[in-house]
């Protein structure tokens, strides 16, 4: 027996169908192994940046299963995922599993020839890739919990930053600070309906935008009472190239203009139309195609369009630090023209192999007409004028009409022919500040400043969305009050570990542990020693970022005579809070609006014994906790409360507790009453039971399914997916 291991149950189905008998295809479901959430346990730093991974809770079954099935195994390959990642995963599959000499397969598609070809050729884990990816998560773990452990000493309990996402936020900033800071300034629009001599109407623009009424208003008398006349016909033919195939960044970039997906739904969708089969690996910043699928291209391209519309092109790929991937993102096979099982996944297909043909495509060729019209008289106004275009030859267009945009086409003219001015109108408008950034702009921008790789642009901004430090206004992404107070902080205090030139040097650095030419432990140690250094003296010098200043137009709503209000940050965004706080509970939104007071109970906190007990209000209604919080987080609770939230289910983890209900930002869950001593959770209410596949908890389920497994990965979690 041959055990090929690859991460995803989907592509399981996908290989098996290409294999003989002999062979038995198994999926790790992704990670096995990462490492444990106290940082203190995570990293050896003085033993040389080694880092201690712990199985993930739930894979221990998996483990077991891999063990068992290699100890009748042949041969073991390790088909994971061709990059970094999935050059970790399999190593990690290998030391938690235990095997012996397993044997590293990649392949960029999924499809019988490429599967096959790769067994061929195995070869050994490439530890150089796998070291670079490990020098990425353990860099993202020190920066990460040393940053945020200062932000939460100075700026907010329960903040976070990272290495990779404080960068994007800083890029969003900075933006956000120019439209802050732009004064827009007020100019005319000014259009003439003109019509010919064949009674066409043709919209005419004034080449210029006066910025005073008066001059709108001379130019609007003199072009009403002089006649006028086309003064010049320019027409250029002009021709368009094709793009290259979709990489990464640009794949994103388009599925979000044209089809408004997200960049993390669209790898999603990509990731299923790649382990079913339909296109090449889309994690790529390399524009190359095969020599094989380039054949079968020609070929379609003659078939479909004829031989005047193929035109071979090398399209080479820009980065220099261009890696992980040997294609660009294309389909499988070139003549499928519909792949995919879902509306999502043929949509972007569509859009993938569209891009694949047009990039093989000669050029399209355009016929761009500008006329120009202007008085007959001795008065000067500014030229009126309009543009159009037509196709003389499409090229690639034809199979990526998409592309083209509206092209406006011109009726036949010729100079000096006379027109007439039906209306003319003028418009009032301001200069528009510089735009937000849209998710694909952002990733490309990312790009062009070489942060983060293919594999993380998607989680940089859901990280950023997901933390509240950014909010999307229609396609635009937004620092939020609380993204605006952490990238500030992190731009006075760690400007350098911030910047392009750092984060793009480290991005090198990795590139370079992965090539084999620069060593790891030397590597996290030149960033480290200063990075803690400059932690450790922050800590101590950095201001407490408390108030964000004053308002001077409102006083405190409860006593005036507390003077001007301070500007806090509260955790659903900024709100003025009265100087003599806590003394004194009087608030007001940012817009001025009188917040009302928390009420005292007039009872003392019995878990700090110091605070007082008041009534808040938070997202599902009104709750009595201490005054002291966040320093301290107690939450009283009514006797039917607390007799509704017990189960009577002893935690199977600590074996002390008592599973009780909580409610989080994700609604109703379940955990152990000697939180934080003890963290097991689970989704729903505990029945008391135990799985008879797994020995888990069991828990509520559904009308149609009472009870289910809490254990995700057990085939009792969900019984109709696995009947």
């Amino acid at each position: 027996m041959n055990l090929v291991i690859v991460e995803s149950p989907t592509k399981t189905k996908t290989i098996g169908k290409y294999l003989d008998p002999s062979f038995v295809v198994h999926a790790s479901v992704g990670h096995i192994r990462d490492l444990p959430k106290s940082n203190k346990k995570a990293i050896d730093i003085p033993g040389g940046f080694i880092p201690h991974y712990e199985i993930s809770k739930g894979k221990e079954k998996i483990v077991e299963e891999i063990k068992k099935l290699a100890k009748k195994a042949e041969n073991i390959y390790l088909a994971t995922d061709p990059d970094r990642e999935g050059e970790s995963i399999a190593w990690h599959i290998k030391e938690a599993c235990g095997l012996k000499n397993p044997k590293r397969i990649a392949f960029y598609e999924i499809t019988e020839n490429a599967v096959k070809e790769a067994l061929e050729h195995p070869r050994h884990i490439d530890l150089n890739l796998l070291k670079a990816q490990e020098a990425r998560r353990v860099l993202d773990r020190l920066v990460g919990y040393d940053l945020s452990g200062l932000i939460w000493k100075k700026v907010r309990y329960g903040l976070s930053a990272g290495r990779v996402q404080s960068p994007a936020l800083r890029i969003l900033m900075e933006r956000e600070r120019e439209i802050r800071a732009f004064i827009p300034q007020k100019f005319w629009t000014i259009q003439g309906r003109f019509e010919t001599k064949e009674k066409q109407i043709i919209i005419f623009t004034c080449e210029e935008e006066p910025k005073k009424i008066e001059e709108v208003e001379r130019i609007a008398k003199i072009a009403s009472t002089h006649p006028w006349q086309i003064i010049q016909i320019k027409e250029t033919e002009v021709k368009r190239s094709p793009k290259p195939p979709f990489i990464t960044s640009t794949l994103q970039q388009t599925a979000s203009s044209r089809l408004g997906y997200s960049p993390s739904r669209t790898m999603s969708i990509a990731q299923k139309l790649y382990e079913q089969g339909f296109i090449t690996y889309m994690r790529t910043d390399s524009v190359t195609l095969s020599k094989d699928i380039l054949g079968q291209i020609y070929h379609e391209i003659e078939s479909i369009f004829g031989k005047e519309y193929l035109e071979p092109r090398i399209y080479k790929t820009k980065s220099k630090s261009a890696q992980e991937a040997h294609e660009a993102i294309r389909p499988s096979k070139i003549a499928v023209k519909n792949a995919g099982h879902t509306d999502d996944q043929k949509k972007l297909y569509t859009l993938i192999r569209e891009r694949t043909l047009a990039s093989q495509m000669s050029d399209a060729k355009m016929l761009r007409t500008k006329v120009s019209a202007n008085i007959i008289g001795n008065e000067s106004i500014p030229n009126f004028s309009v543009s159009g275009s037509i196709i003389l030859f499409p090229g690639w267009l034809k199979a990526d009409p998409r592309a083209n945009g509206e092209e406006k086409e011109l009726p036949k003219l010729k100079e000096k022919e006379l027109l007439k001015l039906n209306e003319i109108t003028n418009e009032e408008k301001q200069t528009e500040p510089p735009a937000r950034y849209t998710e694909a702009g952002l990733i490309k921008e990312l790009e062009k400043r070489e942060i983060g790789r293919p594999s993380t642009y998607a989680t940089i901004i859901s990280t950023l969305l997901n933390r509240g430090y950014v909010e999307k206004e229609g396609q635009a992404l937004k620092p939020t009050d609380t993204g605006d107070v952490v990238s500030s902080f992190l731009e006075k205090n760690f400007t350098n570990y911030i910047s392009d030139s750092f984060t793009a040097e480290m991005e090198r650095d990795l590139d370079e542990i992965a090539e084999g030419t620069r060593d790891y432990t030397k590597t996290l140690k030149d960033f480290y020693k200063p990075f803690s250094e400059d932690i450790k003296h922050k800590a101590k010098d950095a201001e407490k970022i408390t108030t964000l200043g004053e308002n001077e137009k409102f006083k405190c709503p409860l006593d005036e005579n507390h003077g001007t209000m301070l500007i806090k940050l509260g955790r659903t965004g900024k709100f003025l809070s009265c100087r003599k706080f806590p003394d004194c509970m009087g608030a007001r939104k940012i817009d001025g609006s009188i917040m009302e007071p928390p009420k005292e109970t007039g009872e003392s906190c019995p878990k700090c014994e110091k605070g007082k007990l008041i009534e808040r209000e938070g997202r599902f209604g009104k709750f009595i906790a201490c005054s002291n919080y966040p320093k301290c987080k107690y939450v009283k609770k009514s006797a039917e409360e607390e007799a509704k939230n017990k189960t009577g289910v002893s935690c199977p983890e600590c074996k002390k507790g008592e599973l009780t209900g909580r409610r989080g930002r994700f609604g109703v869950f379940y955990s152990c009453s000697n939180y934080p001593d003890c963290k097991f959770i689970i989704k729903s209410k505990p029945t008391g039971n135990k799985c008879e596949l797994c020995g888990s908890l069991m828990m509520e389920g559904t009308k149609t399914i009472p009870e289910r497994c809490s254990n995700k990965n057990c085939k009792n979690h969900n019984p109709h997916k696995n009947k």
